[in-house]
């Protein structure tokens, strides 16, 4: 609903009002192509409706045109809303943090500005730039500084930022490419004609009568290029000399200028001694910004995996309404609302099935490469895939809350984490700028004696041939994509440090429960005394255990469900649960303990020794024993089992083949974890840890070597994972359990540990690889500049060259595990996708009623 007319001739801005005199920015809103005259108007524009707001258009509807949304203080302002920061904001309290999207950022001297200037600015917490990915990761007091200040110090150093939206981002990024191709067409045009005139003057021209018409022409299609094309190098140059800050396109600024300022000299005087380089200003412009457009589109294939993730999350969803079916866009999306999903559609968002039923398919959260029966009351997530059936979903989740988009943030963080290596390059940047303009000073100088001309093309040179952008983007660029890599394999690497950190460490520590092995538990046999009988004493410790979340409780409980033992007449009280150790309880005032023997002991629970003696056969036969006491009195024990994953043996060769130093860590009896141990060829082991002893044992072995890996289910292994050099966590890609691991396997296999490590050895070489080819590029460009072997022409191509490397050698990352994953692909083809027979089958306890 615009509050001005529009006309075909006279087109409006639909937010603003105001004529639109140049090229129309065109955004859908409301399910309806609208055209603005800024991307400002536009952005505003779609927060309005976003946050439901957009009775203001409908309140300003008489009133005279508004000013357009150009970044102004009173602009920006609106950002500062709570309900417009809630759509961005994870938690609104004082302490904020938020993604912004800087289109205008191009190489590493960018991001040491923004970073430095937001660092030293109060109230400001974090500041990490993104460079390959343009995405400012911003924490900050909301009390001291409004977010509205942040943007606009932003923007008066020439970097227009709006909230990361990752549904959004690609927009903005075509957008940003749109107008980088306007300019270059505008370049590419003047060049052509260029051609001529300078093909005119090389043939003879420039003796004549007619030399001084030619520089004319020459002025006339050069000042608009370096004025429109040329804008970005001078609008950020003058910006950061505004700040006392030295931006990478001072340089390019300077080159282009200092070369058409000599032309026009040369051209107002008119000189027949002096040769004008208007063709060169506008053909290296285009070659920049043709490098450029080539940079942002290698970039975006090299960060093809991470895309992928984002396409997975639909653009909208057909919600229920009481008056029929509506197409809604997700992020209008609320909480509560009835979803209707068709056969082959993708899920929009997470929440409960509550109508119908269906098979989905889970693959890309899970790793689960059989379709998942959906029936009421089932829980289902964003980005999975319908296979058939039509179903009804009641929304329980925000956009920013799925289990895709936890996914993806977690993406995020890990691509806006730096590695020690990337500080090395930080703390070069500031000093880049410098080094150039003092070098171009010097080549200046050495040849002015000689021959202005020269002086003037050879400093113009060496300004427009040493660019940071390669070694700036040699780190960044690379974890991206290795980041992007890993979350296509199911592997979440939350910190960037991992992908250099991991191949130097030889010390891989894992859990046995729920890591080594399935985790899923299953009760085996049940023996008591004669003061109580098996059915009892199940619905006894079944009754407990519901209260816990560990796998054997979980076990016990299933085992009394599916042998139809009644658990609602008992009552638990006084439920106490100790990590490592077992469950202390009341049931009807009689207290009861479930755990280990080391629990029994501490509670003074004297063990029967014949079940004990019963207990140990079992647990030489790697079953884990669960003893029962009753009033004091041991009445029983219950086996349980564990199957070893079936990847265990492989997977912990390899990493013996590579070197590695391999030991388990398990709260399990001695017995048991002997057993597994000796399955996966004898490697170290320490038995009946609890998590505070695992914490203390990998703090011991990070002082003995350069590092610990720990491996496992980020839970009641949490404080070993933190203390160690690199946590890796098991959980599914539902539950993204593991807050303090480092890693996170969204698929329970342990194939995934070899795979990470490949990832990582190859990331780091490439990183190397990726800072030698811009140290070898700058070694040798830099004095052929200086001794007027390279015009500013060569120099325009070369520059650009040297990132396009960096980027196609960050990008073969893509190419791991394409041959394995298209083999799986044929062998999956022949799966039974019929279910599989419960495992515990073989239980001795039989059914009664």
């Amino acid at each position: 609903m615009s509050n001005t007319s529009t006309t075909s001739t006279d087109p409006s801005c639909f937010h603003c009002g105001q004529r639109i005199t140049s090229h129309a920015i065109h955004s859908e809103v409301k399910q309806q192509t609208q055209m603005f005259c800024c991307q400002g108007c536009a952005s505003v524009c779609q927060l309005i409706h976003q946050s439901k707001l957009e009775h203001f258009y409908q309140l300003a509807k008489q009133q005279p045109a508004r000013s357009p949304a150009t970044p102004k203080q009173t602009q920006l302002g609106f950002y500062d809303l709570d309900e417009v920061q809630a759509e961005f904001v994870p938690t609104l309290t004082d302490e904020r943090e938020i993604q912004l999207l800087i289109a205008d950022t191009h190489c590493a001297a960018c991001v040491w500005l923004i970073e430095r200037l937001l660092k030293n600015t109060k109230g400001v917490i974090l500041a990490q730039l993104n460079l390959s990915q343009k995405r400012l990761k911003l924490k900050w007091h909301n009390s001291q500084i409004q977010l509205s200040q942040l943007m606009q110090i932003l923007q008066d150093i020439g970097y227009s930022s709006v909230p990361y939206n990752p549904l959004d981002a690609s927009k903005h990024y075509q957008q940003a490419n749109r107008r980088l191709l306007f300019r270059l067409a505008f370049a590419g045009f003047c060049m052509m004609n260029l051609l001529w005139v300078s093909i005119a003057l090389y043939s003879g021209a420039d003796q004549s009568e007619f030399r001084h018409l030619f520089h004319w022409i020459g002025f006339l299609l050069a000042t608009p290029t370096l004025l429109y094309s040329g804008y970005p190098f001078l609008r950020g140059a003058w910006k950061g000399l505004l700040r006392r800050q030295a931006s990478m396109d001072l340089p390019i600024a300077l080159g282009a200028c200092t070369t058409y300022l000599y032309s026009v000299y040369v051209t107002l005087t008119q000189s027949t001694h002096a040769d004008v380089y208007y063709d060169t200003v506008v053909n290296f412009l285009f070659v920049i910004l043709v490098g450029r457009y080539l940079e942002s589109i290698s970039k975006r294939k090299a960060l093809q995996s991470s895309q992928q993730l984002i396409d997975l999350q639909p653009r909208g969803a057909t919600v229920l309404t009481e008056h029929g079916e509506q197409q809604t866009p997700i992020r209008a999306i609320n909480i509560g609302d009835i979803i209707l999903v068709k056969p082959g559609e993708r899920l929009a968002i997470d929440g409960t099935v509550s109508h119908g039923q269906c098979h989905i398919d889970e693959a890309m959260l899970t790793g689960e490469s059989r379709p998942v029966a959906k029936t009421e009351g089932d829980q289902v997530f964003a980005g999975t895939l319908c296979m058939d059936g039509a179903i009804q979903i009641r929304v329980s989740s925000t956009l920013q809350q799925t289990a895709l988009g936890r996914i993806i943030n977690l993406i995020n963080d890990g691509q806006n984490c730096k590695p020690p290596i990337q500080h090395l390059t930080d703390r070069f940047v500031p000093w880049f700028v410098s080094i150039i303009l003092a070098l171009a000073m010097i080549t200046f100088f050495w040849w002015w004696p000689t021959d202005l001309q020269t002086a003037i093309m050879a400093a113009a040179s060496v300004l427009i041939i040493t660019c940071p952008c390669a070694f700036g983007l040699a780190t960044p660029m690379t974890i991206a994509v290795a980041s992007g890599v890993a979350a296509r394999e199911g592997i979440l690497v939350k910190s960037a440090s991992v992908f250099e950190t991991l191949p130097k460490i030889r010390h891989f520590v894992f859990d046995k429960t729920g890591t080594l092995t399935q985790g899923k538990f299953r009760v085996e046999k049940i023996i008591c005394n004669a003061d109580i009988s098996q059915p009892e004493l199940l619905s006894w410790a079944a009754a407990v255990e519901a209260y816990a979340e560990h796998s054997i409780a979980k076990a016990i409980v299933n085992s009394a469900r599916e042998t139809g033992v009644m658990l609602e007449h008992l009552k638990v009280k006084q439920f106490h649960s100790q990590a490592g150790l077992g469950i202390r309880a009341e049931i009807d005032s009689t207290p009861i303990c479930i755990g280990n023997l080391q629990w029994m002991q501490l509670n003074e629970i004297t063990i029967d020794p014949l079940l004990h003696a019963q207990a140990q056969t079992q647990t030489a036969n790697g079953n884990t024993v669960v003893y029962i006491s009753l009033e004091q009195q041991h009445v029983g024990v219950i086996f349980v089992s564990d199957l070893l994953r079936p990847d265990a043996l492989s997977s912990l060769a390899q990493l013996q083949a590579a070197g590695k130093k391999l030991e388990i860590l398990s709260g399990d009896q001695t017995p048991v974890v002997a057993h597994i141990a000796d399955r996966l060829g004898n490697i170290a082991f320490h038995a009946q840890m609890l998590p505070q002893q695992k914490e203390k044992h990998i703090r011991h072995l990070m002082k003995t070597g350069p590092g610990v890996v720990m491996f496992g289910d980020g839970v009641n292994d949490a404080p070993a994972l933190a203390r160690a050099s690199i946590g890796v966590a098991f959980s599914s890609g539902t539950d993204l359990a593991g807050d303090s691991a480092d890693v996170i396997f969204i698929q329970h296999e342990l194939s995934q540990v070899n795979k990470l490590l490949e990832i990582s050895q190859q990331s780091l070489r490439i990183i190397k690889q990726n800072i030698g080819i811009s140290i070898i590029y700058n070694l040798i460009t830099i004095p052929l500049a200086m001794m007027a072997y390279v015009s500013p022409l060569f120099a325009a191509i070369a520059m650009p060259i040297s990132s396009l490397a960096v980027i196609a050698n960050a990008g073969r990352l893509q190419n791991l595990f394409r041959k394995s994953n298209k083999l799986a692909l044929v062998e999956d083809t022949s799966t039974n996708l019929l279910p599989t027979a419960p495992l515990n089958q073989s239980m001795e306890v039989q059914p009664w009623k």
